[in-house]
């Protein structure tokens, strides 16, 4: 297993704080947010219906899809009814002006 390794993604200044934006990454439909000087990533795919969360809102750290409002943690994926239910979620970084994520190894 290697380390994870990490990508850039778009420029620092593309996200701004209590935003949130989709980005297609190797392949993978990544929805990025931002709460200060954090990015936090997850899958862009509801797992209720399959909805772009990228269309809902964020309120604080959870992403409300706009399908059905189910709605989801950024810091960790979790649905906020049921811990048994979460969505990817992606490493992130910004560093010398770029937001990095990682993709972590398929297994």
């Amino acid at each position: 297993m290697s380390e994870d390794s990490f990508v850039p993604v778009a420029n620092e200044n593309d996200l701004k704080d209590g935003s949130m934006k989709l980005y297609n990454v190797s392949g993978r439909s990544i929805l990025l947010a931002r709460r200060g000087d954090q990015v936090y990533g997850v899958s862009n795919r509801c797992p209720h219906m399959g909805c772009s969360l990228s269309n809902g809102r964020l309120n604080e750290y959870i992403v409300i899809c706009p399908c059905h409002g189910w709605s989801f943690d950024i810091r960790n994926g979790q649905y906020q009814r049921s811990k048994d239910i979460t969505l990817q979620t992606y490493k992130c970084k910004i560093q010398n002006g770029k937001i990095y994520v990682s993709l972590p190894d398929e297994v």
